[in-house]
């Protein structure tokens, strides 16, 4: 292949959402039984559906995990499961025939909330990094606030394929560079794949080496009792250890920069005496309802946050919540009277 060819194949080479996506997208609204939505699932040979509200506006999404509602750990032997089942070869049993037929339980009960979603322009090295960091396999693709399609693993995956020059003496080393290419230098954790490989029969214990908001209370603590006492010498020794630690956790259990850089800075405000540090501040349009339930203090306010703070929020969810840590989100300006800009804490103080 020349190097007139080599452009011509990298200019048509997929490189963006709009490039792989898949237009035709199915959704149901909140308001759908969840015994519908599985039956939409089924005849549509999918695993899982975009949620909209009465505007078109995507507020969740709703997968065959949220139905058959079993815990995180047995997902990936879900999997298996759900296969057999939409196949046939699986009987549904009574607890699951039961969920699908209760009345009061509809896809806005269920559904997955909030939602990573991107546009058509977003490249797909950052959408392969949205699935690594979030732990999700599909993302819905916007424009104007409406879904215009889906982008799945295996949309990326074919996007692979096609990057991949078309010549028989291709070796395995182009291959796995064009991987590289699209989803980066990702490996992961060495506590990650620790954790993985303990038998899944043993109980589950605390993990004292992570991260957690006691560490950040702890910090708050040093800066206090150093204001009462420059001269204890232990104790400043002491901070300096619990400082040091904190940091060394961080480093260890976050493998994305942003946000290990974002726990760094929190890290620094509790040194500092303060109980909770400010994730984001942005405006009001990037919540589904303008802000109105962040003000009114309604739980349901996470499923209306959407990019970047539905990001956050979700990384918090997975990583800093079993740790201890908290999120708030309130208005921080009210211009004529109304919700401006919106700020998400990350929160340690008790």
């Amino acid at each position: 292949m020349n190097a007139m060819q080599n452009d011509q194949a990298e200019q048509s080479a997929p490189r963006h959402a709009r490039d792989v996506m898949t237009t035709k997208v199915i959704t149901v609204g909140p308001e759908q039984l969840a015994r519908d939505v599985a039956a939409v699932l089924l005849e549509n040979r999918i695993s899982a559906v975009p949620v909209v509200n009465a505007d078109g506006i995507p507020i969740g999404m709703v997968s065959e995990g949220d139905l058959v509602g079993r815990p995180p750990d047995d997902r990936v032997a879900r999997i298996d499961w759900w296969l057999k089942l939409v196949t046939g070869a699986q009987p549904l049993d009574d607890d699951f025939q039961a969920r699908l037929q209760a009345k009061d339980r509809t896809a806005g009960d269920i559904m997955s909330a909030p939602l990573v979603t991107v546009s058509e322009d977003t490249d797909l090295s950052e959408i392969a990094r949205l699935f690594a960091i979030h732990h999700i396999k599909r993302v819905p693709v916007l424009r104007d606030e409406r879904i215009v399609g889906i982008v799945s693993r295996s949309d990326l995956l074919h996007a692979v394929a096609a990057m991949q020059p078309h010549t028989a003496a291709q070796d395995r080393s182009q291959q796995h560079g064009g991987l590289r290419g699209l989803f980066g230098e990702y490996k992961i954790p060495a506590w990650e794949l620790a954790r993985a490989a303990k038998p899944a029969a043993s109980p589950a214990k605390p993990d004292d080496s992570r991260i957690a908001a006691q560490h950040f209370r702890e910090l708050v603590g040093d800066f206090h009792h150093g204001e009462m006492q420059h001269h204890d010498e232990s104790r400043r020794v002491a901070a300096q250890e619990r400082s040091r630690r904190a940091t060394e956790l961080i480093d260890i259990h976050i493998f994305d920069a942003g946000w290990r850089q974002v726990l760094q800075n929190a890290r620094a405000a509790a040194e500092a005496g303060k109980t909770e540090y400010l994730l984001l501040r942005f405006p009001n349009q990037l919540c589904i309802d303008g802000g109105r339930a962040i003000v009114n203090a309604e739980s349901h306010w996470p499923g209306t946050l959407r990019g970047e703070p539905a990001e956050l929020f979700l990384l918090w969810e997975r990583e800093l919540k079993p740790q201890g840590f908290s999120v708030s989100a309130s208005a921080l300006e009210f211009p004529d009277g109304k919700p401006g800009d919106i700020g998400l804490f990350l929160v340690w103080g008790e």
